[in-house]
């Protein structure tokens, strides 16, 4: 190897070291923005469970798995009179995403521990508000093995690590 290759090998290795260096910096300083917890007593914050959902569970009957992934956007509701705090959003399966919508702005997608970053949100939902919770299913995800009845999880945690669960369900075919 010439040495005009080999110099052009040390630095093509240095830049992509550093572009990798600036995405894990850049993942870090976000998840770092994100759970910073607000400046309430957490004893007047009503965790997720207390928040009224129209319909806890769908089911998407039979859907083709050529055709894509599906998705049900559950609405939840505070009804209560103390805000509502969510730390963390995440699903039962790498097979499924999900979503959060509130007048505050738009979160995701969250998928599974242990497949991606779940990172702490500390969104507050204030007493009247209604949120949009988004369950994304992918029918492909595992492939033809994949076929027949599924049930699946979406996870709303609030501090105390109680969390509301939304389900959704369906028969995969080709």
């Amino acid at each position: 190897m010439t040495q005009e290759k080999e110099n052009k090998n040390i630095i093509s290795g240095l830049v992509l070291a550093l572009a990798v260096l600036v995405a894990i910096s850049a993942l870090f300083w976000r998840g770092g923005a994100l759970s910073k917890k607000p400046d309430l007593d957490e004893k007047n914050l009503a965790s997720p469970q207390e928040l009224e959902i129209l319909a806890k569970s769908f089911d998407f009957g039979k859907i083709s798995m050529a055709k894509g992934n599906v998705s049900y956007k559950f609405q939840l509701k505070n009804t209560g009179n103390k805000k509502v705090l969510i730390n963390k959003i995440y699903t039962s399966c790498m097979c499924t995403s999900a979503l959060l919508k509130t007048s505050a702005g738009e979160w995701g997608p969250f998928g599974m521990p242990g497949h991606g970053y779940i990172p702490n949100l500390n969104i507050l939902i204030n007493p009247d508000e209604t949120i949009e919770a988004e369950a994304v299913f992918d029918p492909a995800a595992h492939g033809p093995a994949g076929l027949g009845k599924f049930e699946r999880f979406v996870y709303l945690e609030g501090a105390s690590g109680s969390a509301q669960e939304l389900k959704i369900s369906g028969e995969v075919a080709p």
